[in-house]
Parts: structure tokens; sequence; C-alpha cells
């Protein structure tokens, strides 16, 4: 019996995913559901930086990362078209005999990947986004960190749009929720500036403590507001350091709806989170002349407003900034200041399955020197969701 529901199952997903527009189906006796679904975007992007290069195949080609805004050269100026943003998912929903349900998921993209190049195929390889079980309260495997709020992401043309002052990170994490409350236990990993080492970094891989997160998040009426903590043990011990330090942080976010439109926004502080934020521009902890860690400082502001003109048009205004502590007596000159990106954009909802984007941003980072560089971008885009 158990033999034939598996081919009825194996049957009926082949049926799914040869059906172009089917979304989703069950299987034969209606006890597994399996869904996919996703989107195809193509960016087209022309860049400019006034003081130094971007080289060919970095990630910050792709889309913005805030510590590869380039600092010292000659300006430069870039096109770019890819479609590495497209992404699937893939999920099944189990009722389990005794009626309760088991759900699975998978999601994946081609950011951040290696194997291909802009010279003749432009191929590349997928990436794992979010991979994950949830039965009950818990949640096991690789999702969005329980200290970030997916809520204040805005709406971009961007991948991102708003990273210098935002939690963004996704990593396997055991985590229980109710009611609003929920904490996790997640993988740990310390990144390190060696003793005046500007922004170079060592990725330990010597943490054996997880880090924990909490948080509350809440709707009250048009408004949505989340409160997450998190706390940290850094380790590194290599290259004569032998030295543990505590980081912690606190991240408050809002999104207030006001009819259609909506604003968003977060603050988030610390020390010892710098892979948590920024998309890791800062490090986590600096080697001081007594061979031990000192935790790096970060505070990140992010604003971001959401108008609609019409079923068709709307425009989103964005506004991050990341600032890190400066210790330039440990990292010296050449660490981050701090790292800035403001954006405006017009999306256009061609169908009720494709969406338009024209996108202008300027990005700047500026070192403890006071060296810096912006990054003027123009970008296009063209999504069709399934």
């Amino acid at each position: 019996m158990q033999r034939l529901h598996t081919a009825m199952t194996a049957t009926a997903v082949a049926a799914a995913l040869t059906a172009g527009g089917l979304i989703s189906m069950a299987s034969a006796n209606a006890e597994t559901e399996f869904s996919y679904g996703g989107y195809i975007k193509l960016d087209a992007m022309v860049t400019r930086t006034d003081s130094g290069s971007l080289p060919s195949g970095s990630i910050g080609r792709d889309f913005y990362i805030p510590g590869l805004t380039p600092i010292g050269g000659e300006s430069n100026t870039y096109t770019d078209f890819h479609a590495r943003e497209t992404r699937f998912f893939f999920r099944a929903n189990q009722t389990l005999a005794n009626g309760e349900t088991i759900s699975g998921y998978v999601e994946f993209d081609f950011l951040g990947t290696a194997g291909g190049d802009k010279r003749v195929t432009n191929s590349y390889s997928p990436r794992v986004r979010h991979a994950y079980i949830q039965y009950k309260n818990w949640l096991a495997g690789q999702f969005w960190s329980n200290f970030q709020d997916t809520a204040i992401i805005p709406e971009s043309v961007d991948f991102i749009g708003s990273p210098d002052g935002i939690v963004f990170n996704r990593q396997p994490q055991i985590r229980y929720s109710n009611n609003g409350f929920s904490v996790s236990v997640e993988q740990p990993e310390t990144t390190v500036t060696p003793n005046l080492g500007g922004t170079a970094r060592v990725t330990t891989g010597d943490t054996a403590m997880p880090d924990f997160t909490a948080r509350y998040q809440q709707q009250v009426e048009n408004i949505h507001y989340s409160i997450a903590g998190i706390f940290r043990r850094l380790e590194y011990r290599q290259n004569g350091v032998d030295a543990t330090e505590a980081g912690w942080g606190v991240n408050l976010t809002t999104k207030i709806n006001f009819g259609p439109h909506d604003l968003r926004a977060g603050v988030v502080h610390g020390e010892g989170i710098g892979r948590y934020v920024g998309v890791n521009s800062v490090n986590d902890a600096v080697v001081n002349q007594a061979l031990n860690l000192d935790a790096l400082g970060y505070t990140g502001f992010s604003l971001a407003y959401r108008h609609v003109w019409s079923a068709e048009y709307r425009t989103n205004l964005i506004f991050t900034r990341g600032k890190f502590e400066d210790k330039r007596e440990l990292t010296g000159l050449n660490a981050n200041d701090h790292t800035q990106r403001i954006a405006a954009n017009l999306m256009y909802q061609a169908n009720e399955r494709m969406v338009v984007g024209f996108e202008y941003s300027r990005a700047t980072r500026e070192l403890l020197s006071g060296a810096d560089g912006n990054l003027d971008r123009v970008q296009v885009s063209v999504q069709y969701s399934f």
C-alpha cells in the first residue's frame, strides 16, 4: 500500500510540473499537497563608480553590496544584464494520521554563485535560499534569521534595496514560535578584522556556542512592529590568538499602512553583530594588541516610503545607512566609517503577473581616513511571477 501511495504521489508531482500554468495540486489520497512557484526576473543596469573599479565577476555588479563600493582609483562605467535573481520554490504539506500537518519548503536562485561568465553562455549554478521543515510551533532548517524582520525590506528593483541599515541574514536554525513570540538557536560564525587590518577579514570557523535570538512581533490595526534581540559568543583560535568575546544586538522595526501606501522603518544597534548587518560590511570583532578580541559596534537606520499612484503605478523612496564604531587605534584608518544608499523607483504593474521596474540609486562608502567613493546606478527590471 505504501509503495502504491508513493507511485501515485510521484505521478501527481510529475503532472504538476509539466502542466505549465498549474500552481499546486494534491496527491491521489489528498494526504499530501505539493506546490511550486517563484519568478523569472531580468535585471539591466548601468553603474558608475567615481573612485575605483568593480571587476567583472564581482557580486557587486549583480546587486548592491555596501562594502564593495570602490574607494581609490579612476572613475568607471559598466553595463550589466543578468537573470540570476530568478527563483523557484517547492513546498509539501502533509496531513498526518492524527490530523496534524507537517510541511517542507525548498527555495533556490542563482545569485552569488560561481560557474558562469559573461563571455558565451552566462551559465550559473543554483544556490539554496531556504530549506526548512515546519511542524506545530517548530521550524528546523535554513530560513531568515529570527533577529531579522522581513516586513521592512522595501519594494526595490535592487535585490535587497536597503542593506546598509537592516539585519539581513539567512542561516540554519531551530526556532519555536507562539502568539507573536519566537526564540531560536542559530548557526554561529565569527568574522574578525586583524589588528590594523582595515577592511580585511578572517572567517574563523571557531565558534562553539550557537547564536541565540528572541523576537516579539504584532499587528495592531494598520501598524506592524517587531522587537528582536540577539546574544552571541565570538571566538578566534588561530594565528597566535586564543580569545572569546560577547556580542549582542537589538533590532526595532515597524511597518505602518496608510490605506494603499506604507512607511517602513527600522533601527538596529549592537556590538559584535557584523555578519548580520550591512551584508557584513563591518566585522564582528577586531584583534587588539594583546591578541584578544574587541567587539565592533554598529548602528543602522532604514526608512522607505511606498506610494501607490494607481492600480498600475507605485513609487518607493528609500534611505538606509550603516554607521560603524570608530576603533581606529585597532583597525587602522582603512576601516569603514559608514555606508549609505538613497534610491527612488517607479514600478509598473503591467498585469497581475508582471512588473516592470525603473530605479536610480546613489551609494556612498567612507573610510575612517576620510577617503570615500560613490556608486551611481540606473537599473531596469522585468519580473514575471508564477
